[in-house]
């Protein structure tokens, strides 16, 4: 596995190398899949890349969870047949893109407003994989840190946390309310545990390195491998 030390800033990537890089990695992920498989599919960009690749593959037997419907739409034009998590079951697999990638493993995800569906799924899978372009990977977790709150008295839950601002005409795929947390994160443990305790928030996208069975981050170097802390068997 590639060396977990802090990842100094890099200058930008171009728009054309990021795309080629989310989609390296995406294949990477889709190889690891097997005829008969149940899998959590993610949201964002680099799942974009993710969709196509699996389609290709022509598994037989499979049954495929979305986490929003941007990417359960994207999923039934290529023919992956898509199903509630509920009649499902537990997940084989699951696999999604990240925001944000510190060297202990803790992600920012979900700043498409997904973040609470794409927790349930990372929870719901036995091994759960993350996508990434080498601009991902960051020395520390920074904001912003999406949340998801509950329509009823969302500003006084937000003048609790502060710092937090409420994205104008936002919502999750639930039809929760999304903010974004600006205040400083210090240790992601904390703020996670912070923000879990605070009455009115459904969920926030800090995803702890427990959750994650495997980083695959694409350059130009290939795709690397970083191991998190879920078994990946």
């Amino acid at each position: 596995m590639a060396s977990t030390r802090a990842t100094a800033r890099k200058p930008p990537l171009s728009e054309a190398l990021r795309e080629r890089y989310k989609d390296l990695a995406a294949k990477a992920a889709a190889a690891m899949l097997e005829d008969g498989m149940r899998v959590g599919l993610g949201t964002g960009t680099t799942v974009a890349h993710l969709l196509p690749a699996i389609a290709e593959r022509e598994l037989r037997g499979m049954r495929y969870v979305s986490t929003s419907p941007k990417t359960e739409q994207a999923a039934l034009k290529l023919g992956l047949t898509i199903e509630d998590l509920d009649q499902v079951g537990p997940l084989d697999i699951a696999i999604d893109g990240a925001d944000q990638i510190d060297p202990s493993g803790w992600l920012v995800k979900g700043g498409g407003g997904a973040l609470t569906r794409e927790k349930i799924v990372a929870s719901a899978a036995r091994v759960f994989v993350v996508i990434a372009s080498e601009d991902k990977p960051v020395p520390r977790i920074s904001p912003p840190v999406p949340i998801e709150l509950i329509h009823f008295g969302a500003l006084y839950t937000i003048s609790k946390l502060a710092e937090t601002r409420l994205r104008d005409a936002v919502q999750s795929p639930d039809g929760g309310l999304i903010a974004d947390y600006l205040g400083p994160v210090g240790d992601p443990r904390e703020l996670s545990a912070r923000l879990s305790a605070t009455p009115g928030v459904i969920e926030h996208g800090l995803f702890e390195p427990e959750m994650v069975s495997l980083i695959l981050i694409a350059g130009a170097r290939g795709v690397k491998q970083r191991a998190g802390g879920k078994p990946l068997r």
